[in-house]
């Protein structure tokens, strides 16, 4: 049985992405750090998912886990690097550099680590799909964005620098970039503040969590050999301000 193995499965786009995966009848080994939210996920689909409760910047316990997969589940097909986190929201001058190690921390590093990992399984049998959340910011800057953005500049980087590595093999390497999208990003990005993050989405229209698994399954149901490079995905109504622009009723 193919095996789908997707980060930051608890919620947003990677609880999306993992039930779109599962509503097909691939398993899925999820990762995160909640383990509560991935019993919800493994009680709905028994048997098929494989969940693993760690801290994706832990590259021992990820090591760990990935070289003890069950036999079932390790037929591995694909990878969805979705962790990934913002936090702050103001100028450079005003940020914390903790924020920022902890963003480059889960952003770039932990998707090196288990990148590397499941890379040498998919050159063992020359077969395989790395999928990289980006982000549009890595594009089109926005006050606040700063290390957030180049770390997803960085996600898009390598992931066109790892297609060219893969050259003549049957390994594919995609990145999908969401614009405006409503998950918990906004609230982890506030350090919980809801009705501040709820600020960011008024009279604005945004993607859900369900658009990106649509734009994720996609990618990877093509044919073996069309391999989709970047995709940039945007809410119609949003502009290339990334939808923080001031509301058309305002002077």
């Amino acid at each position: 049985m193919d095996t789908i193995i997707v980060t930051g499965a608890s919620s947003g786009f990677g609880e999306a992405i993992a039930r779109r995966f599962l509503a097909e009848g691939y398993n899925v080994i999820a990762i995160a750090r909640r383990e509560e939210k991935l019993m919800d996920l493994a009680h709905n689909f028994p048997g098929k998912v494989h969940a693993l409760a760690l801290d994706i910047t832990d590259k021992h316990a990820v090591e760990e886990c990935l070289s003890n997969i069950p036999e079932y589940f390790e037929n591995i097909t694909a990878l969805v690097n979705n962790a990934g986190l913002s936090l702050g929201f103001g100028p450079a001058q005003d940020n914390n550099i903790n924020d920022w190690e902890t963003m480059v921390n889960t952003n770039i590093v932990a998707l090196l680590h288990i990148t590397k990992k499941v890379l040498k399984m998919f050159k063992e049998k020359n077969q395989g799909h790395i999928i990289n959340i980006g982000s549009v910011a890595a594009y089109y800057p926005y006050m606040g964005s700063n290390v957030y953005g180049a770390t997803k500049s960085f996600v898009h980087n390598f992931t066109l620098n790892l297609k060219t590595d893969l050259e003549g093999s049957n390994i594919r390497a995609s990145c999908i970039a969401p614009g405006l999208s409503k998950t918990e990003f906004a609230v982890v990005r506030f350090k919980g503040d809801v009705e501040k993050a709820d600020s960011l989405y008024e009279n604005k229209t945004y993607l859900t969590a369900d658009n990106i698994a649509e734009t994720v399954f996609w990618t990877f149901s093509l044919p073996a050999n069309v391999n989709i490079n970047v995709m940039e995905v945007m809410p119609t109504g949003q502009s290339f301000a990334l939808g923080f622009t001031k509301k058309q009723d305002e002077k």
